[in-house]
């Protein structure tokens, strides 16, 4: 599909699976609502996959790698030789997300979508669109037509994903130098100072932090990108892991197939996929809150909940990794716990 098709594909969630979800957990025997938001994960998870009966027994988690120009400013604190040689590992199935994603029973798909390097990496898929992207400081990250290039390699993979069987996504990033793009394009799509949303990401010292803050300011204003138009966001200021993961969300939206995302970077390009294609909200689930000082703002603007609050800030598709072994248990709940009416106890009712 290309990108325009897709967003003409994505539906919004299918009403009747939600009501039939909620209906089913109100008839299970246990207190009301008492898994939280894991409930609310099984029902958004009928409603994008558009059945009740719900099945996520196969797993992948698609880790969108590409490398950033923007590293040339000093706002890393590892060069981007690191991007390949982690990408290489999760090929490998050694990296630290292959290592969690592994114990949940999902398996990791890395895409090299625009790293820095020639040749392709054995275990990665190939789908590069540049050698990594212009440093935004100097000039537009990528071109519109790049930008639109790594979305529909990111729609590919959604539908390559969805006629393997696949019917639960995880998402995740790899490219030093992503913290910068992803906080330049919340600062925009926000609407928020880029003090407001910019962290040390990997690590910097109080010097290194300013000079990114600096950084992102005065690309955001020689490019002044668009607010309302993501595309030009992502073009001017983001990257191709970015521009990929948009496109993967649409592309999950419009196959029916529910999502995860990670932390912050991911959080960035749903931000974007919605703004694109505003349905595809419906098909996102959040993970985790990242650490990250715009973690809880982008999932807030998103409307999404995470499940997990533990601190984490590694990136990879690790959020999703460790979300999956929840909604399991959660999804063995729903579907086989009994009944109020199996086990003879008048229901709980809903108190106003």
């Amino acid at each position: 599909m290309t990108m325009e098709e897709a967003i003409h594909s994505v539906r919004g969630a299918d009403r009747g699976a939600l009501e039939q979800a909620l209906s089913h957990w109100d008839r299970v025997a246990k207190p009301l609502n008492s898994l939280g938001v894991l409930e609310e994960d099984i029902v958004r998870i009928a409603g994008a996959s558009g059945s009740h009966h719900i099945s996520i027994d196969k797993k992948a988690i698609v880790v969108m790698c590409a490398d950033n120009g923007i590293v040339e400013e000093g706002v890393t604190q590892t060069g981007q030789e690191v991007t390949a040689i982690v990408a290489g590992n999760m090929g490998k199935g050694c990296s630290c997300v292959c290592l969690m994603a592994e114990k949940a029973g999902a398996k990791v798909i890395p895409v090299d979508v625009g790293m820095n390097c020639c040749g392709e990496i054995p275990g990665v898929i190939p789908e590069k669109v540049s050698m990594g992207t212009k440093n935004f400081l100097r000039e537009p990250a990528m071109s519109r037509e790049q930008t639109v290039m790594a979305m529909e390699a990111g729609i590919r993979i959604a539908e390559g994903l969805k006629s393997r069987g696949y019917n639960l996504a995880g998402s995740g990033e790899m490219g030093i130098g992503n913290t910068t793009t992803s906080s330049a394009v919340l600062s925009v799509l926000l609407d928020q100072d880029p003090g407001q949303v910019t962290g040390r990401g990997a690590g910097l010292t109080a010097e290194g932090y300013k000079r990114k803050i600096r950084v992102i300011k005065d690309g955001i204003a020689l490019h002044r990108p668009d607010r309302e138009d993501p595309v030009d966001v992502l073009s001017k200021v983001g990257g191709l892991d970015l521009a990929a993961l948009a496109g993967f969300y649409i592309g999950c939206g419009a196959v029916g197939l529910p999502v995860v995302i990670d932390g912050l970077i991911t959080g960035a390009a749903a931000l974007a996929a919605v703004g694109i294609c505003p349905p595809v909200k419906d098909y996102l689930l959040a993970s985790h809150i990242s650490a990250e000082p715009a973690g809880a703002m982008v999932l807030k603007a998103l409307g999404l909940k995470p499940a997990i609050q533990a601190g984490m800030c590694l990136g990879e598709g690790t959020g999703a990794a460790a979300l999956f072994p929840l909604l399991d248990m959660a999804a063995v709940v729903y579907d086989r716990m009994s009944s109020f009416e199996e086990i003879h106890v008048e229901q709980y009712e809903h108190l106003k």
